[in-house]
């Protein structure tokens, strides 16, 4: 059973937030969130399927068809489908990797999970058998004292449609109460539920007016899971939806709203303009962000971000999408070769590594000192080593102690 933990251990620490912001607050967090830094990484690829995270897996199927979790399980025999899924969720994360991550220093992991995890309708292709291994993520988590960010994704699609229909809001409502649920009292090792995963924001104002009615409801089916008797501790994460903090100045602030946190993500390789940066361009504009990520008036934290320069990762844009760098993805124009710049570290150059390594520190101190912390995107990856950070521990660009610095003063 997915609650039946071991509770004994799990213990929480008692809040005296020290910033201005939240000096008020009374509740007592499973994380000194405000007075301790976030450092964390994301289990990507695992329980949501990537292609460029685990290309073997899509590769393997022969169909070119097969390009996302959907397609995986609608284009091929059904129990191909799950007995190559339950190969990947055995092996691709185990407890060895909890185990490393504790050892580097860090504190969280953030955990994507589909809501296919929790419904699926009669018509849709999807997969389940996800559920025991959330369970013993977190068992793992409690072990090596990490804490989880349960992170509810939805499908990703070319144009957002989950907007428009109110059975999809309630469909995501109903999930978050499960989720809510299963760890409202577990809050010492899932101290906090990110709602939704990059609602597309940008896109219209209609998804930002019905997000913005999303993180409300979010926040009362999280904090809320024992009906009106008492309230959990549980942290709500929400999305900025690729909006900049200063959209978000005033809502959910305290003291109508307690233990809320604004999750940013921070790219430069999406972008046919700043993929053309050159390598002091990326650490300039990485670090001239330390000064806006508080602008919301919420906790910040970057949740996802990483070292890599390009988008020259194999199927980084989509299975069978070039990239923008070397000019092959629609619409761009070259860069330069994405040889040497994507793959396995040892066809990375010295300076290439020399590089990650600034970057690196040029994000982990911008997030750090200008919101509450930061998790990377992402901990393993089959064939993109600058995106991975356990190819950055075995290869040297990223530090054993996070907080280690080669380069301290890189934003000045």
């Amino acid at each position: 059973m997915l609650l039946a933990l071991n509770l004994s251990s799990l213990l929480t620490i008692t809040l005296f937030l020290l910033s201005s912001a939240h000096s008020s607050y009374s509740y007592t967090w499973g994380f000194p969130y405000g007075s301790q830094k976030v450092r964390g990484v994301n289990l990507g690829g695992w329980l949501v399927l990537e292609p460029w995270i685990t290309p073997s897996l899509f590769d393997k199927t022969g169909d070119a068809r097969i390009i996302d979790e959907w397609t995986f399980g609608q284009y091929q025999d059904k129990v191909k489908a799950a007995a190559a899924l339950k190969t990947h969720w055995d092996t691709w994360i185990t407890e060895a990797d909890f185990r490393d991550i504790a050892a580097a220093g860090l504190n969280h992991v953030r955990l994507p999970i589909g809501y296919w995890a929790f419904d699926v309708a009669p018509d849709e292709p999807w997969i389940q058998g996800q559920l025991p291994y959330l369970a013993k993520a977190v068992t793992w988590a409690q072990k090596y004292n990490l804490k989880v960010i349960v992170d509810l994704h939805g499908q990703k699609m070319d144009a957002p449609t989950w907007h428009t229909k109110q059975s999809n809001i309630d469909r995501s409502n109903a999930v978050i109460k499960r989720i809510a649920a299963m760890f409202k009292d577990m809050t010492g090792v899932v101290p906090a539920i990110a709602a939704l995963n990059e609602p597309r924001g940008s896109y219209s104002e209609a998804i930002l007016r019905v997000t913005k009615q999303f993180w409300y409801d979010s926040y009362e089916n999280i904090r809320w899971p024992y009906g009106s008797s008492r309230t959990s501790n549980t942290v709500v994460i929400i999305s900025d939806a690729f909006q900049p903090g200063s959209y978000w100045k005033g809502f959910m602030n305290y003291p109508g709203w307690e233990g809320v946190i604004l999750d940013t993500h921070i790219y430069q390789v999406f972008n046919n303009n700043r993929v053309r940066w050159s390598e002091d361009q990326h650490i300039q504009g990485i670090c001239a962000r330390r000064s806006g990520l508080g602008d919301s008036g919420l906790w910040t934290i970057v949740g996802e971000w990483s070292p890599a320069r390009t988008d020259c990762a194999k199927y980084l844009n989509g299975r069978g999408v070039g990239s923008r760098y070397d000019g092959t993805f629609p619409g761009s124009s070259r860069v330069g070769s994405c040889t040497e710049m994507s793959g396995k570290a040892n066809t990375f150059s010295a300076s290439y590594k020399t590089f990650l390594r600034k970057f690196w520190e040029a994000q982990t101190i911008t997030y750090e000192e200008g919101g509450q912390g930061w998790i990377q995107w992402t901990w393993k990856a089959e064939e993109a080593d600058e995106w991975s950070y356990q190819a950055g521990l075995k290869n040297g660009w990223i530090p054993q102690n996070p907080t280690e610095r080669q380069y301290p003063n890189i934003c000045g």
